[in-house]
């Protein structure tokens, strides 16, 4: 059994620690606590809320695009009619490919909180480190 810490959780579905606190003090999210008072969630309630997550009106998508990952603009490199704009989203360093026309209506700067919307025909999986080590301790 997986088990994360509220942070990890949070991280996961893209929330603050304390939007993560609430759902489990709110009875949509079961944790348990560690010996040393950590609270914990099990991967697989917290894979269930995740599912049910997009019916959830406090996490209403108004696009048809599911992927939506809050940002700040870093860097924004204008030509004559495209644009490249660098977001870092929490961890993720992303680079767009847009109109010059849209960075200048939305007055893109390095400084400015965007949202990267990605929607993609392919999708790669990876396991994170923590994943892995959790499951060769399985294994054994």
């Amino acid at each position: 059994m997986v088990s994360y810490r509220l942070g990890h959780a949070a991280r996961i579905l893209g929330v603050s620690t304390d939007t993560v606190r609430r759902l489990a003090d709110g009875g949509k999210l079961k944790t348990t606590r560690t010996k040393g008072g950590q609270r914990m969630v099990d991967g697989a309630r917290l894979a269930k809320l995740a599912e049910t997550i997009d019916d959830d009106p406090e996490f209403a998508q108004v696009s048809s695009a599911r992927n939506h990952l809050l940002g700040i603009v870093t860097r924004v490199v204008r030509d004559k009619v495209a644009a490249q704009v660098d977001l870092r989203c929490g961890p993720f360093r992303l680079v767009a490919l847009v109109t010059r026309e849209s960075v200048d209506a939305m007055r893109l700067q390095p400084g400015v909180m965007a949202y990267a919307v990605v929607k993609a025909t392919n999708v790669v999986v990876e396991l994170a480190p923590a994943a892995v080590q959790a499951q060769e301790g399985e294994d054994a």
